[in-house]
């Protein structure tokens, strides 16, 4: 029998080898003297060599005794690459940039990465690192900004530790404007910030420069609006007050008042444009797997049945704990559930989404199916067709109607496909209920009272999340920021706003979304919803009776 060839006897194997074991002994000697005798021989190396030596060169160089040599190597070696014709790919780049980084020269590392485009390369978060936190390091401030500004245009986007340094410079340049803006950044990147971020945090609104910072008179309640319309939480139009801050760590009591200045920190919803986008996104994937017309003609009855306060997932109810032997859907658990949200919201009924196969299996149960015709006849219940998911037209519904959604699906498989974006978990926290049994008897677990993220008030407050490992929110610390100015604002607040027009239908409307949700979380919200349309009607216990029974 013919013995098979051993790699390490041809002259590429070994060479492999011996490369390989220079790498795991992080030998950076030795890569060198087979990259020398590999050039003196003519041996042609490969994509796989050449980001070998450049990873051995980036891991030396923080070792005062292999700097130089990493650093006088790694330039060599990424120039026989180029002139051999062997085009970098991303993790070259970004070894050579870490080598311009470690260098001091910080444009180098930059413009290697502007010259990715020429190889067709598209540049990752790690790419711009070394280039940003040298800037950043060096209060090159400018240059900073530039890196950060060409990173978003390639679809690129900071998290903590980049946005942490952008602060930080920011914050030593004494530029308030980008401090401003990198905390708003910082806020829709992170839902709490690390104990170091909190320090650059804290160090700025402590310097004199913050204390300096301010814009011009405006009414209080042009800002109200404009929070009101981003989904609540912030404003993002300038600095408020004048004058130095008072900074201090406190807790957030379960209400979401803070314990320090007693602001009532603010439940954050998605702003409408994000609404919009999302809601035409899922309405987009459910049409490429739905019948079109099925889910059309849902669509349409959904803009005339626009008054449900919560969205029912009937079949994640129905099979709660049903999976042990002889378990089947329970009509008794979703009847709880209907009944409670009933009570909840001044009797109005929520809108159950059931898929018609399992209605008409159910209705064969002559216990169940006067209950299901009453839901019918009612408005309660929309069966979906045979052949649809269920999933895709309780989701379009809680959005559309920015209510909330009762079910315990994670909708990972939604997050997967769909929801990629960052406000999915915003608009989650904010609008799903879920749900257990306690002795048969349900039980509703509500949104937070608060959200989780950076606030700026329209007293011009601060409220920062510090990341913690206990899952007790009550134990969480916080950044409470104020200044005196801002306590007595008197219908006036000092900000750099340069525009109050508003849409008042829209305000209109996200208070009325706003009010559907804090109704059912505290039982009432019918007087709010009275005074600010002079419109609203009950809906009576028996509304139009629904024509969505399929057949």
């Amino acid at each position: 029998m013919k013995k098979k060839k051993n790699n390490k006897t041809t002259v590429e194997g070994k060479f492999r080898f011996d490369l390989d074991t220079c790498s795991k002994r992080k030998d950076l000697f030795g890569a060198v003297a087979l990259f020398e005798s590999a050039v003196s021989q003519n041996f042609r190396l490969i994509h796989y060599h050449y980001n070998a030596l450049l990873y051995l060169c980036t891991i030396s160089i923080d070792e005062p005794s292999s700097k130089a040599l990493a650093l006088d190597y790694g330039f060599r070696i990424f120039d026989h690459m180029v002139n051999g014709g062997v085009t970098p790919n991303e993790a070259t780049i970004t070894a050579v940039a870490r080598l311009a980084a470690a260098k001091s020269d910080g444009d180098l590392a930059f413009e290697v990465v502007r010259t990715m485009g020429k190889y067709e390369l598209s540049p990752r978060l790690r790419t711009y690192g070394p280039a940003l936190f040298w800037f950043c390091a060096n209060l090159e401030g400018e240059k900073a900004w530039a890196v950060e500004e060409h990173m978003v245009s390639m679809g690129v986007h900071p998290e903590e530790p980049e946005l942490a340094a952008l602060l930080k410079v920011s914050a030593e340049m004494g530029r308030g404007d980008k401090v401003y803006a990198y905390l708003h950044k910082l806020r829709t990147a992170v839902r709490s910030v690390s104990e170091s971020t909190a320090e650059i945090i804290q160090g700025w609104f402590c310097g004199e420069a913050a204390s300096k910072v301010g814009g011009v008179d405006c009414c209080l309640g042009a800002i109200e609006e404009v929070a009101l319309k981003n989904g609540g939480g912030w404003h993002g139009q300038g600095w408020i007050g004048k004058g130095k801050w008072v900074v201090c760590r406190a807790k957030v009591d379960s209400s979401g008042q803070c314990g320090s200045c007693r602001e009532q920190l603010a439940t954050v919803d998605i702003d409408r444009a994000e609404t919009e986008t999302f809601l035409e996104s899922v309405a987009t994937m459910a049409m490429e797997r739905e019948v079109r017309s099925n889910f059309r003609e849902f669509q349409d009855w959904l803009d005339k049945h626009a008054d449900y306060e919560a969205v029912v997932d009937g079949a994640n109810i129905g099979l709660y704990q049903q999976n042990f032997a002889n378990g089947e859907f329970s009509i008794p658990q979703l009847d709880a559930v209907v009944k409670e949200l009933y009570d909840r919201s001044q009797k109005k009924w929520p809108l159950v989404i059931l898929h018609n196969k399992r209605f008409r299996k159910l209705s064969e149960n002559a216990s169940y199916r006067k209950l299901l015709q009453e839901w019918l006849t009612q408005g309660v219940l929309y069966t979906t067709p045979n052949g649809s998911n269920d999933d895709w037209y309780w989701l379009y519904a809680a959005v559309k109607l920015k209510c909330l959604l009762v079910t315990n699906d994670e909708m990972r498989d939604h997050i997967f496909e769909l929801l990629g974006s960052s406000f999915f978990l915003k608009w989650k926290e904010r609008h799903q209920v879920r749900y257990t049994f306690v002795k048969g008897n349900v039980k509703l677990l509500m949104p937070p009272s608060y959200s989780l993220f950076i606030q700026e008030s329209v007293k011009g407050k601060w409220h920062v999340p510090v990341a913690s490992e206990s899952s007790d929110e009550s134990s969480r610390t916080w950044l409470c920021i104020t200044r005196p100015s801002s306590h007595e604002l008197n219908g006036k607040a000092s900000v750099n706003l340069e525009t109050c027009e508003i849409d008042r239908q829209e305000q209109c409307d996200f208070k009325l979304s706003s009010c559907k949700l804090e109704g059912l979380r505290n039982g009432s919200c019918e007087n709010k919803t009275a005074t600010m349309t002079g419109k609203r009607k009950d809906r009576s216990p028996s509304p139009s009776p629904s024509p969505m029974q399929r057949h």
